[in-house]
């Protein structure tokens, strides 16, 4: 397993520092070096793998937010506001797709472009871009930028973060490739042979669709009732949600010509749960919203279907085709709530608390009322460590959302459903809006855009780049029990 992104940079500091001694002809024991070099802030800085993360993220929306803002980045040569301009950048890097402006009509090309690259670079990761960077300047990486990348992409040894980044944009290339070429004949024939403008929505689509953001490069959205644009960006998105080390996994399965039977543990885990819940939703809207006008205009059950399975994949993490959300029943709206709030696979370029997190909670809840002591999936026992890591973050996210929550209430006058539905798909990096957050009230998009990069950056880094290293319990206490339950 890859080392705990809390555990021992200080250690690494001090361990270095021994051996420094030791060189130098001292040992262990002699009197120790009078002249230690301070560690500088920068050092620190550094050094902590959830603070570098951080720095990094929030140094690409700076960059995005002051591009934005030129006047050559709008339409019409205006200046943008400031909250527009930071929102829409925090939603394209954080790959979520929320608009408080229409793409197409307000943002220039080089606007559009802008926002291109940001879902690019937030769909391959923070962590990931900045190692690539630092590969192709200096060939090499930091520890504690390999611990974060390693954890980004899902791999457990830091030997291997190069050979993965290769393969992640080997991946995210040919993926994006396909759905391209895929797209261009039934996209040339919509836009009536017009080439350039086929090019340019194609390339957008291919980008935002892999990387599950909303952003799309013409003002009516993902052409649903159309299959064979709609297709292609169903699959790609539905790629997108599994994560960098599922589809690792599988691909290195199926070179070695291997079964199913050797993926990893969290492989299966993604693909079950992530199956269920496509099969549960796409049932939800089927049933519950068979006669609504607005998700169902047409009475075709090819074209139902169609739409349902569009219903049933998108709102986890894409946020394509958004016409008929505001048209849904409440029961609808908190259905789609629970489901964004469940989100996508780990490393991938959805949010949410993952499916494998959902995963993992469900097999505690069935280990403990079963009475049984260890929590297994596929004749395999998930460690204690993960399981407290899973109750962890479901219950922070939890109280994340309850916050945002209620603080978009007090701004926005809306009900407890719009804001909670608005909260989660802000944090599951959803892309789905019932109108909540507006261009006209700045304090609306803040609330969204602080609860986006948690999305992104999810609880745990943000907990890692506050917390201390990890030390030894000087003392255990006796155990008592408690009464819960």
């Amino acid at each position: 397993m890859a080392r705990d992104l809390d555990e021992p940079v200080e250690a690494e500091h001090r361990f270095k520092i021994t051996m420094s001694r030791l060189r130098k002809g001292g040992s262990r024991n002699s009197t120790p070096v009078k002249r230690i070099r301070r560690v500088s802030l920068t050092d620190r800085l550094f050094s902590h793998p959830g603070r570098l993360s951080i720095m990094y993220f929030m140094a690409l929306i700076a960059i995005v937010t002051i591009l934005l803002l030129m006047p050559f980045s709008t339409q019409t040569g205006e200046i943008t506001s400031f909250p527009v301009a930071f929102f829409t950048a925090v939603s394209a890097l954080s790959t979520c797709g929320i608009q408080v402006v229409n793409t197409n009509s307000y943002w220039s090309f080089f606007g559009q472009i802008v926002i291109l690259f940001s879902i690019q670079l937030g769909g391959l990761g923070v962590m990931t871009f900045a190692s690539i960077v630092a590969l192709g300047i200096s060939r090499r990486l930091r520890v504690s930028q390999r611990m974060l990348t390693a954890n980004e992409l899902g791999t457990n040894k830091l030997s291997e973060v190069k050979s993965v980044i290769t393969v992640v944009l080997t991946i995210t290339a040919i993926t994006e490739a396909i759905t391209f070429t895929l797209l261009l004949p039934e996209l040339l024939r919509v836009n009536k042979n017009d080439a350039g403008k086929t090019l340019w929505q194609a390339i957008f689509y291919a980008v935002s669709a892999y990387n599950n953001t909303g952003f799309t490069p013409d003002t009516s959205g993902l052409h649903v009732t159309n299959w064979g644009v709609g297709l292609p960006i169903l699959l790609s998105a539905f790629i997108g949600t599994l994560g960098f080390p599922v589809v690792l996994n599988v691909v290195q399965c199926a070179r070695k010509r291997q079964s199913p039977k050797h993926w990893s543990l969290h492989t299966k885990l993604t693909l079950v749960t992530t199956a269920i819940l496509v099969a549960t939703s796409l049932v939800w809207f089927l049933v519950v919203e068979w006669h609504n006008t607005d998700l169902f205009p047409d009475d075709d059950l090819s074209m139902k279907f169609r739409r349902a399975m569009v219903a049933a994949v998108m709102p986890r993490s894409a946020g394509f085709d958004i016409s008929w959300v505001p048209g849904v029943g409440s029961e609808s709206k908190f259905f789609m709530s629970i489901i964004m709030f469940i989100g996508a696979g780990s490393s991938s370029t959805g949010g949410g608390i993952r499916v494998t997190t959902f995963a993992v909670i469900m097999l505690i809840c069935g280990a403990a009322f079963t009475g049984h002591r260890d929590v297994t999936a596929f004749r395999r026992r998930i460690p204690r460590r993960i399981q407290m890591t899973a109750i962890s973050v479901t219950t922070s996210c939890l109280s994340l959302v309850a916050v945002a929550s209620m603080a978009l209430m007090f701004v926005t006058d809306c009900s407890l459903g719009d804001a909670v539905f608005e909260t989660c798909s802000a944090f599951s990096l959803g892309g789905y809006s019932v109108g909540v957050v507006s261009a006209g009230n700045p304090a609306s998009q803040f609330i969204l855009a602080a609860t986006m990069i948690i999305g992104r950056l999810g609880p745990m880094t943000i907990a890692y780049s506050i917390s201390r290293p990890l030390a030894p319990e000087p003392i255990r206490y006796p155990q008592e029990n408690v009464i819960v339950g």
